[in-house]
């Protein structure tokens, strides 16, 4: 079929008359108003030719006259990916010649260089064109509809751009149009738009939305008798999705965390199924909730798999809600920011604090205190020992969290799984390690109260470098090393892809360099780590290989990852002896306390990383015995392949296993979602119950001038300066980073971190000072700026930049 009337169309059509118009035919089937039209579809686009007699033919049924045509491409204003004005639009189109030449402009715009870009960045693969025809609409007054607010994200709100004429001025952006924001209060007066016709759109807006289940962007026309024609209608897709209905009372503020672990990318549905289970085992095992419902692990709140929770009720809580915002340094002060604007917002007005019960919180807070008297007394006195029995539990603990050898079925997997799987750290060991964690993080507050006055921040910074005993900082120059014995056969290595030098390590092809013995130390880490659906370094090398090629790329001794991290030592050493005699000059006694808890506290902070590291074991354990679960279900039929229980929760893959359960369609439509969701560039650090995005709510901060370069501002997260070209980085498999380059990156983890040992300096969107990645900053002697909004798309690779770790400004000296 080359040509068919928009009335014939029927929503199943779309891979032959494309987005746009099967948009057209789902308005056209609800009654709403839509200029009369036809389609010229992707079989004639496949064709080559443009059947002319037939388009001639719809045309003079039209009767003629100005037409308009539009590109209506089958990847086209769809849920994931609009379009919007990448393909081409022709209007008041008259005569056979221009008809047909437009047509032809129509189908040439599928792969213009705009168009293919957007395709790959939002992971389209081929896509064909088929082509609107519609009658003219001579509007008096045009514009665009969005049923939701594109800007805040709020659900209720519309907004209206409209303008005089035709309303493709509001669409390119080449007029300043009219702007509506209806809110339920009555329209506002004045613009090209009356009341009346406001709410005439307003009323469109929600027929739409509630009949096609998702906020809509529509392109209107009021023509010049008043009369309302709808030109096209397709999802808002940049809108970031509303959390889930708990029940419980509206508004409901939830900030998010996953960034404290590096984890702006969503969690895939088994990550958050073993979270779920690990909180719930947690406050049974800690707090004493008897069923593992804890109000810690109700506040857990998942939207589309990114990690937040639910911070409503220590908001209003009169109490509590004075110091919420202080209490949560560690997320950043993007979260921070955003609960302090809420502290004025009436909806969230304060509220009698409740009769305190001794909670969860509570217990498991009295039962970290009481454990770490005894130990935070032993550790301060013999730091050494202390540092080596943590070490010798954290080994325990990794042995503690294989599974045992004796499974062999599925059902006995998945026991192992739901039960036994949190064992190792539910005992005394992880107490332990976790009170040294708790107890290296208090010591690191004790310092800079002691040298209020005598030392700067920068000097408090420098004395945190080259940081000894951090397993991440151990693990990267264990890599290092890797990459020394990779010399002798660096030829192969830069000539060759990572990914195929990762190809030839798996079948036994590469020369041995020693990345076998790195894999048995550190082949349960990756990145995003935290979630047990990410494939770990044992299963694909390529990210280390990657790293390997990067680290090979140093010429400069100088510059080699374990002297630089030598000298960032040297300095903190001399910096704790230039603190300590200042100190002594006008505080004898304190001045020699600083000095010696800051030298015990070296010897200890490194173990603030380790917390992490006795989790990861275990969570590689429960994916290696989740992968043999998915396949022996799709050797069943009930999986198309093994890595498909990782979009299914602990109770779907008991279904499967135990009663037969067929869940190939939910894992594929979950994988689908997932990985739209992942190519997500910005994640609020605050979102309301109603989809409001915080940060939205006020202006981004101004880039500021800076001589001649611009100035973005962040939060000081590791002292120094660095001027490099900056190097963007949104996923660090196969990433590359040359020496001296500038990191840019939307967060980082551990399995970030062996790119920071070639980088000059890091930049990231989100975290805060005590983050993993400035923490591993510090300890490398490279500046780094954290929670520089929009970093990634305000900065450009190639780009020279300026970072100050100390003031937490980035300056972009010159282009690329």
């Amino acid at each position: 079929m080359n040509v068919i009337k928009l009335a014939d169309i029927d929503a199943g059509m779309i891979d032959l008359v494309g987005g746009k118009a099967a948009g057209l035919c789902k308005m056209i089937d609800l009654g709403e108003r839509v200029p009369d039209g036809f389609c010229v579809t992707t079989d004639a686009f496949k064709t080559g030719d443009i059947p002319e007699e037939e388009v001639w033919r719809a045309y003079a049924e039209l009767g003629g006259g100005a037409v308009a045509v539009r590109s209506s491409a089958t990847a086209e204003d769809l849920p994931e990916a609009s379009f919007a004005g990448q393909q081409d639009t022709f209007l008041g189109v008259t005569g056979r010649e221009g008809l047909l030449k437009a047509i032809r402009q129509c189908w040439d715009s599928l792969n213009t260089e705009r168009a293919v870009a957007y395709r790959e960045a939002a992971g389209i693969g081929d896509s064909a064109m088929a082509v609107v025809v519609q009658r003219m609409v001579e509007p008096k007054a045009a514009g665009v509809l969005f049923t939701a607010n594109p800007i805040t994200g709020t659900r209720t709100e519309m907004v209206v751009d409209a303008a005089p004429g035709l309303g493709t001025a509001v669409v390119d952006g080449s007029t300043i149009p009219d702007h509506y924001v209806l809110n339920g209060t009555p329209p506002p007066l004045g613009g090209c738009l009356s009341p009346a016709q406001l709410d005439e759109l307003r009323g469109v807006g929600e027929r739409l939305q509630g009949q096609l289940g998702w906020p809509q962007d529509i392109e209107f026309a009021f023509d010049g008798d008043g009369t309302l024609w709808l030109l096209q209608t397709r999802p808002i897709t940049t809108l970031f999705p509303l959390p889930p209905d708990t029940g419980r009372p509206a508004p409901r503020l939830y900030v998010e965390f996953g960034h404290i672990q590096g984890m702006l990318r969503p969690c895939t549905p088994m990550g958050l199924s073993l979270i779920r289970t690990g909180t719930g085992r947690w406050a049974q095992g800690y707090g004493g909730a008897e069923d593992g419902n804890s109000r810690e692990h109700r506040r857990f709140a998942p939207i589309a798999g990114h990690l937040y929770m639910d911070i409503t009720e220590s908001l209003r809580d009169e109490r509590r809600r004075k110091n919420l915002p202080q209490s949560l340094s560690l997320y950043g002060p993007r979260v921070q920011d955003a609960v302090r604007r809420m502290l004025d917002d009436p909806r969230f007005a304060p509220r009698p604090s409740p009769p305190a019960k001794g909670g969860n919180s509570a217990k498991l807070t009295m039962r970290f205190v009481l454990a770490s008297i005894p130990g935070t007394v032993r550790s301060l006195a013999r730091p050494d020992k202390a540092r080596a029995q943590v070490f010798h539990m954290v080994q325990e603990l990794r042995r503690r969290s294989a599974a045992p050898a004796e499974l062999t079925t599925s059902a006995q997997r998945l026991h192992w799984v739901v039960q036994d799987s949190w064992a190792p750290l539910l005992g005394p060991d992880f107490i332990a390690v976790m009170v040294s964690i708790s107890l290296a993080l208090r010591l690191s507050a004790v310092p800079p109260m002691l040298l209020k006055g005598i030392a700067t921040d920068e000097e408090l910074d420098h004395a945190l470098g080259g940081m000894p005993h951090n397993v991440t900082t151990e693990m990267n120059l264990a890599l290092w090393q890797v990459s020394r014995n990779a010399l002798q056969h660096q030829d192969l290595f830069l000539a060759t892809p990572p990914a195929e030098l990762a190809e030839r390590f798996r079948n036994g092809t590469l020369p041995d360099i020693g990345l076998r013995d790195f894999l048995d130390s550190y082949g349960f880490r990756a990145a995003a780590e935290i979630d047990v659906g990410m494939p770990r370094w044992s299963e694909d090398p390529t990210p280390l290989v990657s790293t390997i090629v990067n680290y090979l790329r140093v010429t400069d001794p100088d510059q080699a990852p374990d002297l630089r991290f030598e000298r960032a030592a040297a300095k903190a050493e001399s910096t704790i002896e230039e603190l300590a005699r200042r100190a002594r000059r006008t505080r004898p006694i304190r001045g020699r306390l600083a000095g010696s808890l800051m030298r015990r506290f070296r010897k200890l902070i490194g173990l603030r990383e380790i917390g992490k590291f006795c989790m990861v074991p275990m969570i590689a354990a429960v994916r290696e015995q989740l992968l043999l679960i998915g396949a022996d279900l799709a050797g069943r039929g009930l999986l198309e392949r093994a890595d498909d229980i990782m979009f299914l929760d602990l109770e779907e893959v008991g279904t499967a296993v135990n009663d037969g359960a067929d869940h190939r369609e939910i894992a594929a439509a979950r994988r689908a979602e997932y990985d739209r969701e992942v190519r997500r560039t910005r994640i609020p650090a605050a979102v309301l119950s109603d989809g409001t995005d915080i940060e939205a709510l006020a202006p981004p901060a101004p880039a500021q001038n800076a001589g001649d370069g611009r100035t973005l501002t962040g939060t000081a997260g590791a002292a120094g300066r660095a001027t490099g070209r900056a190097r963007v980085i949104r996923d660090p498999a196969q990433a590359r980073i040359d020496p001296g380059e500038i990191l840019v990156a939307p967060t980082t983890d551990p399995g970030w971190t062996p790119l920071f040992m070639t980088a000059a300096g890091l930049v990231s969107e989100t975290g805060s000072p005590l983050a993993h990645g400035p923490t591993v900053a510090r300890e490398y002697g490279i500046p780094a700026v954290v929670c520089v909004r929009d970093a990634t798309t305000r900065i450009q690779t190639g780009q020279l930049i300026t970072i100050d770790g100390a003031s937490g400004t980035v300056t972009i000296e010159q282009e690329p």
